[in-house]
């Protein structure tokens, strides 16, 4: 039912870029998929889709890294991009006005493979930023709101860290323990494993 490509690319903002490596989560069955954060290179994505229909590709959020092959994968598949229209200053950072998405709202759900998709609204460190949830599968999608280890960076333009703190607080640690954290970038997680340390973030404002 989950499925991740790993891509290869950078990440550039504000005027610095970073070399990034980004998980690509698939999530569907035999049949159809939902790709989560279509980045860098839509070849593999699609190697990795095969014949199944791509019924949407959801963006966490409009950081370049996270939707640079959205575009190609929606020419490849014909599947509609999705994203919080929060993010839109972002998304023209990467692609202007010469591709459009249709927006995604806070507890929006998406059904593929017999699951539900959950979309929650978790803003801090990009104003659209969202996860999604699988309860399901017991799985949350976090993109780049929380990491093992902590939250997402929230040092650049258009981020908070107190807004992040909220939302993983508010929306994510409401969660179950057990819910596994497949994140944008580096290892999966739980809920578990991260509440305990809420507290030592804001301390440390990480």
């Amino acid at each position: 039912m989950i499925d991740r490509v790993i891509t290869s690319g950078t990440f550039s903002l504000d005027g610095g870029t970073w070399e990034v490596d980004n998980n690509v989560w698939l999530v569907g069955d035999a049949r159809e998929v939902v790709v989560i954060d279509a980045a860098h290179d839509a070849t593999p994505i699609a190697e990795r889709v095969g014949g199944r229909a791509v019924r949407a590709i959801v963006c966490t959020h409009a950081h370049n890294d996270h939707i640079n092959a959205a575009g190609p994968l929606a020419g490849l598949t014909g599947a509609p991009i999705r994203l919080h229209p929060a993010d839109q200053v972002l998304w023209e950072q990467q692609y202007g006005d010469s591709l459009s998405y249709e927006p995604l709202a806070d507890g929006e759900k998406l059904a593929v493979g017999g699951v539900t998709l959950q979309i929650l609204h978790t803003p801090g460190h990009a104003p659209g930023a969202v996860c999604v949830y699988a309860p399901d599968l017991g799985a949350l999608f976090s993109g780049d709101t929380l990491f093992k280890g902590g939250p997402g960076a929230t040092g650049r333009s258009y981020s908070s860290f107190d807004t992040i703190v909220d939302s993983i607080r508010e929306r994510l640690l409401a969660l179950p323990a057990e819910t596994v954290v497949h994140t944008g970038h580096g290892d999966s997680t739980s809920i578990g494993a991260e509440a305990p340390h809420l507290e030592e973030w804001i301390a440390r404002g990480h």
